[in-house]
């Protein structure tokens, strides 16, 4: 990983990420990439004997069909080079991050034209407008440091927002739950999505904050404990 800080170049080497977390980043893109392929595939060929609740939201996108492929085409792009830069191991390889930037511009940006047809109305489109705007704030933000010369700053702030646009395949396997629940609890898609939404997102926010705080405390006590 790149460990320079620009202004802060004598800070320690950066922590590897846990087996865990890196478990679940490459979880979130094997499902973020069946996500996509399996929206395009509906697009082009819908289904014919899908149960009715996802022939449904099926119908719903495809309604919208050119904002959805403009959405999920470079948002798959975006997912397939983000491993480039998570686990970058040369400060030279540069041009990921460069691509992220208007990649990551797009997603965000018809991500608010999406949310116009919000399967689960209002509380889905709060998740949406919240996480999306944190994603495109995080990406200025790297934006920002990197042309201050700011690398440790960039690079974080790249991670954060790699990290909320993953939510989205976290909302799947919540999504999944409420699904297999539904006989039970009666609920809908249009009921249950924002809430699939306000988990999935919330989930990837807080793991990644959390996995920066444990980086400065374990930062912290080197710095102590230089010998240790």
């Amino acid at each position: 990983m790149d460990t320079r800080a620009g202004k802060g170049a004598g800070s320690p080497p950066e922590q590897a990420p846990s087996l865990w977390l890196r478990i679940g980043f490459w979880a979130c893109i094997v499902i973020s990439v069946a996500v996509v392929v399996r929206r395009v595939i509906a697009l082009a060929y819908p289904p014919h004997a899908a149960p009715p609740q996802l022939a449904a939201l099926d119908a719903a996108f495809a309604s919208h069909a050119i904002l959805t492929l403009t959405h999920v085409l470079p948002a798959l792009i975006f997912v397939l080079v983000s491993p480039l830069v998570v686990f970058r191991t040369s400060a030279e390889t540069v041009w990921p991050e460069r691509l992220l930037f208007p990649l990551g511009a797009v997603v965000g940006l018809t991500a608010y034209a999406m949310s116009v047809f919000s399967v689960g109305g209002w509380v889905e489109r709060s998740a949406v407008l919240s996480f999306n705007t944190l994603f495109l704030f995080s990406l200025f933000c790297a934006y920002r440091h990197g042309r201050r010369g700011e690398l440790l700053l960039k690079r974080r702030s790249m991670i954060r927002a790699i990290a909320i646009l993953l939510g989205i395949a976290t909302t799947r396997p919540v999504m999944g739950i409420f699904f297999a629940t539904s006989r039970l609890t009666h609920l809908e898609p249009k009921q249950f999505f924002g809430i699939a939404f306000w988990i999935g997102f919330s989930i990837n926010t807080l793991v990644v904050e959390l996995w920066f705080r444990s980086k400065g405390r374990q930062a912290g006590r080197m710095a102590l404990h230089p010998g240790r």
